[in-house]
């Protein structure tokens, strides 16, 4: 790739964010693209940080992003084909059908930051972006990646015993057969309600690229996940990892006010159990008052987890 063709354009998020398209073969749908974010840091280390978003997202975190260029940390983010600013006319939001596919975003961005210098990248994964850099570092992973930041992975279902060990596998699959088939959820905007600023949040962000309420997911992508934790039980990552989530899960008949000082999402045991066997070398950070998206917690907590990043870099002399 010449660098000089990679045409950036301004970034939505405002001053110095940039934004590029990298086209993707078609799939089943039909055209695919995904997207890549950029903040540059003064000067080039030749250090950067990579950002893959999770499911129902995209990349909105500029404060995170600014922290690590403050840093020195060149930033980049991807929104994954079918999310955010990859999304295209007609397309089904957030459909996949094995999270193998989105191997091909990353290698596209991390083709571009080489281009433009960069040498060292720490890739970093929220929720399912979680699952699925946990799954690429333990199977296909660029060269240049030297360390993995995980922010609430999405390593196993959140749900009673009989539904994840019967009925999530039998979904899984049936979606290879009828993945179209939608699987209902019971509507919850709790989690919503305490980032956007409408509801009391202090975030401001697409409602239509991030709704309040997660949409019905489909069986394919339930194979597809089901598929990348089972793979990822018997798979080893070979690079530092830092695991990071909230110290609490909000639960049925919790009150309101747990979901502003807990995961919403997914049951933090579960992420601790599985993501301490990711690896040989895995440093654990628990951080009380955490949501499920740790850089979007209240000031006081992701200034901590913040710096959990930094010094985790820095003991990894990254």
């Amino acid at each position: 790739m010449n660098k000089d063709t990679i045409n950036w354009q301004p970034d939505h998020l405002g001053k110095g964010f940039e934004m590029t398209y990298m086209p993707q073969p078609d799939d089943y749908s039909g055209p695919v693209r995904s997207t890549l974010v950029r903040l540059n840091a003064e000067g080039n280390s030749g250090k950067a940080v990579l950002y893959v978003h999770g499911f129902s997202d995209y990349f909105l975190q500029d404060e995170m992003a600014r922290m690590f260029v403050g840093a020195g940390y060149t930033f980049y983010a991807v929104d994954l084909r079918k999310y955010g600013r990859s999304l295209l006319p007609g397309q089904r939001m957030f459909q996949v059908r094995d999270m193998h596919e989105y191997f091909a975003d990353i290698n596209s961005a991390i083709d571009i930051m080489q281009t433009e210098g960069i040498g060292e990248i720490i890739l970093t994964g929220h929720s399912t972006g979680g699952l699925t850099t946990s799954l690429y570092m333990s199977e296909h992973p660029s060269p240049l990646i030297r360390a993995l930041i995980l922010n609430s992975p999405f390593l196993d279902w959140n749900l009673p015993p009989l539904l994840r060990k019967v009925a999530m596998p039998v979904v899984s699959v049936l979606g290879r057969f009828m993945p179209n088939v939608r699987v209902h959820q019971k509507p919850d905007s709790g989690y919503a309600e305490t980032l956007a600023a409408e509801h009391g949040g202090e975030w401001h962000y697409r409602r239509d690229w991030k709704p309040d309420i997660l949409p019905d997911p489909d069986m394919g992508w339930v194979r597809a996940i089901h598929t990348a934790q089972q793979r990822l039980r018997r798979g080893r990552i070979r690079v530092p990892v830092l695991l990071m989530h909230s110290a609490d899960s909000v639960r049925k008949g919790d009150p309101r006010k747990k979901y502003f000082e807990a995961d919403a999402i997914l049951d933090v045991n579960a992420i601790s159990r599985y993501g301490r066997r990711l690896s040989d070398n895995v440093t654990e950070e628990t951080f009380p008052g955490g949501l499920h998206d740790l850089a979007l917690s209240r000031k006081n907590i992701r200034e901590k987890v913040y710096r959990a990043m930094l010094d985790w870099l820095k003991q990894q002399k990254l």
